[in-house]
């Protein structure tokens, strides 16, 4: 690889939303663990992990993150840094950007999860619900971490009685093979894409012909 083509390739990169309580006291003695092996497992596997700026689930996952020498991005419910300390409470660490949306809890959610390829969702209360009806409404790749929360077994119940149809939900115990089918999904959508627009040059096309 030539010197400076990573970063010009980052965009290629998988963004994974990491989506879980902020406060977590009813998650677990394996929840700060699971958290912290998902977040490895995303930069393991080539990915961005993206979070709600906040505290709990969010933040093991972007420490694990960053233990393993990638990137992390937040969006913030605040519009500013200031607001994000001092209203929200909410932390800077472990984030190399960290975007203000200045939309609130709701907003923010929005906006984060569409930012993402795929969502992953681990112990949560409202708010991760909230996320992940707007992925799953959204059709995107939803991977549901099993865990000693009863989040799982929450969003199975919405699937079952939603009676709308996502076929991208993977859930698992294993937080490895997790990001790795889910992964798998984003990467076979994306070669349909590429196959269309295989030029790259901007332009888009097949078989060579420009789309102008």
């Amino acid at each position: 690889m030539k010197k400076g083509e990573e970063r010009k390739h980052l965009h290629t990169k998988v963004k994974l939303c990491v989506s879980g309580a902020a406060e977590t006291g009813h998650c677990g003695i394996d929840a700060f663990d699971k958290g912290k092996e998902l977040g490895r497992e995303i930069i393991r596997q080539d990915g961005i992990l993206v979070s709600g700026a906040t505290t709990g689930f969010p933040l093991w996952s972007a420490m694990g993150a960053k233990e393993e020498g990638g990137v992390s991005i937040g969006f913030s419910p605040a519009s500013t840094e200031q607001e994000h300390v001092e209203t929200y409470k909410l932390p800077v660490d472990y984030m190399d950007v960290i975007v203000y949306t200045g939309f609130g809890y709701s907003g923010r959610n929005l906006i984060l999860t569409r930012s993402s390829d795929a969502v992953f969702i681990g112990c949560g209360r409202i708010g991760t619900i909230n996320e992940f009806t707007v992925a799953y409404e959204d059709g995107k790749p939803i991977g549901i971490l099993q865990g000693s929360w009863e989040t799982d077994e929450v969003l199975e119940l919405i699937i079952e009685k939603g009676n709308r149809t996502n076929n991208k939900i993977v859930f698992d115990t294993d937080p490895k093979a997790l990001v790795e089918r889910v992964t798998e999904i984003i990467h076979k959508e994306r070669s349909k894409f590429h196959r269309v627009y295989k030029n790259y040059d901007g332009v888009g096309g097949t078989n060579g012909k420009q789309i102008l």
